[in-house]
C-alpha cells in the first residue's frame, strides 16, 4: 500500500503518539494516477491505457487497475489501520470499465471494445477541464465509511499537481486540521514497490 511510501509508520507514529485520525484522501494508484494525468484529450483515453500497459503500470489485464478493487483494498488497509472495522464489501466502489467491456474476454479484446467508449471518458476530462479542474481516483475516508471514485479537484486542491506514476495521501487529523499532512512519491514500478518490501523484511528481521 504506497509502494515504498512511508504511508502505514507514519500514520501510526500519529495514532500511538495520542492523535486521531479525522479524514483521509489518498490517489493509491500510480497506475491509475498514470492514465489520468496523461489524458488530456490529445490522446485518446484507449492510447493512454495501452501506454500504461506497456510502460508495466497496470496489471496484465488494465481491467484489474480500472474496475477500482485495487484502490478499494489499500484504503481498506488504511481504514482497518485508524480503527474501523470494515470489509471490502462495506467500500463504495466507482468501477470504470464500461458494462460492455466487463464481461469474459481477452485483453486484446478488452482494448478493441474500449476504443468506442473515448468519447465518454473524454467528456470526463471536458467537464472538469471546463471548470479548471483535473481528474483524480481517489479514496475518501471520513466518519466511518470509505468511498472510492473519480473525482475532479480545482487547483486549490493538493492533488492538482499530482503527475506521473505518483501516489499522495492526505492526512487530517486533530493534530493535523488546518494543514493536513501530506505523503507523495512515486507509487508504481517494480523498483519502489521492491524497495518498500525490502525495507519491511530487514525491518521484521530487526525485531
Amino acid at each position: 500500500m504506497g509502494a515504498g511510501l512511508p504511508v502505514i509508520n507514519t500514520l501510526n507514529d500519529l495514532l500511538i503518539s495520542g492523535d486521531k485520525a479525522l479524514r483521509i484522501e489518498a490517489v493509491l494508484s500510480g497506475t491509475l494516477n498514470f492514465i489520468f494525468s496523461s489524458f488530456g484529450g490529445s490522446k485518446k483515453f484507449s492510447e493512454v491505457v495501452l501506454e500504461a500497459k506497456e510502460k508495466g503500470f497496470t496489471e496484465p489485464d488494465p481491467r484489474d487497475d480500472l474496475n477500482g478493487m485495487d484502490v478499494a483494498r489499500k484504503a481498506l488497509i488504511l481504514s482497518r489501520e485508524i480503527g474501523l472495522t470494515l470489509e471490502l464489501s462495506d467500500i463504495e466502489v466507482e468501477n470504470l470499465v464500461p458494462p460492455e467491456c466487463q464481461e469474459e474476454m481477452s485483453v486484446k479484446d478488452f482494448f478493441t471494445k474500449l476504443e468506442k467508449f473515448n468519447g465518454h471518458y473524454y467528456g470526463l476530462f471536458d467537464r472538469a477541464n471546463q471548470k479548471g479542474e483535473k481528474l483524480r481516483y481517489m479514496a475518501v475516508i471520513e466518519n466511518g465509511k470509505v468511498k472510492v471514485s473519480l473525482a475532479s479537484v480545482g487547483s486549490d486542491h493538493p492533488f492538482y499537481s499530482l503527475s506521473g506514476s505518483d501516489n499522495i495521501i492526505l492526512l487530517t487529523t486533530e493534530r493535523y486540521k488546518e494543514r493536513p499532512m501530506v505523503i507523495r512519491g512515486p507509487g508504481a514500478g517494480a523498483e519502489v514497490t521492491a524497495a518498500g518490501v525490502f525495507a519491511d523484511v530487514i525491518r521484521i528481521g530487526n525485531y
